[in-house]
């Protein structure tokens, strides 16, 4: 992937956005190729808050299953939330992930047998998601955040986002 391919912007922009994580279905997998699935969590699949999967997203990774479409965790929160999350789900994970370094993402290909060219990841933030995906060989596409946090740090990651999303909506337009 070359700098050029992604606009003014870089690696930092997504392959593709949605609207939300379900929208990411077997048609969109088949058109695209997708095979394998790196997912991030907190705010892509589900809101910090919430301990469990809500049935639309257990709708959803038996979609992915039905499909044959392999995916695995890849999240930068903690060991105990990740596997809660995932404790009914059995796909595998990594905890503490330090994305946006490429090693976890990296692995979990590993873990699943992928091949860089068809294995998508899935997440909310540019910084985090899209750079660890970006730097680990494959493409990024982001849905915005469910529930995002008000903190100062989650503020500014935000406001630094929105010149690189802008880039990206002028790019898909032409």
């Amino acid at each position: 992937m070359t700098k050029k391919s992604f606009g003014k912007y870089g690696y930092f922009c997504p392959d593709d956005t949605k609207s939300a994580f379900h929208e990411v279905d077997a048609a969109y997998l088949s058109a695209n190729g997708i095979r394998f699935l790196i997912l991030d969590i907190d705010n892509t699949i589900e809101p910090y808050e919430n301990t469990e999967p809500t049935k639309k997203a257990k709708d959803w990774f038996s979609m992915l299953k039905s499909e044959g479409v392999k995916a695995a965790f890849v999240s930068n929160n903690k060991k105990a939330r990740v596997s809660l999350f995932n404790k009914d789900l059995g796909l595998p994970y990594i905890a503490g992930a330090g994305k946006p370094f490429p090693f976890s993402v990296k692995k979990a290909m590993k873990i699943m047998g992928a091949e860089k060219e068809h294995t998508l990841l899935l997440g909310d933030q540019i910084f985090t998601d899209v750079l660890a995906a970006h730097n680990a060989g494959i493409k990024a596409i982001t849905v915005p955040p469910i529930k995002d946090k008000t903190d100062i740090l989650t503020k500014t990651k935000r406001w630094l986002e929105k010149p690189i999303m802008k880039s990206y909506e002028r790019k898909k337009s032409k």
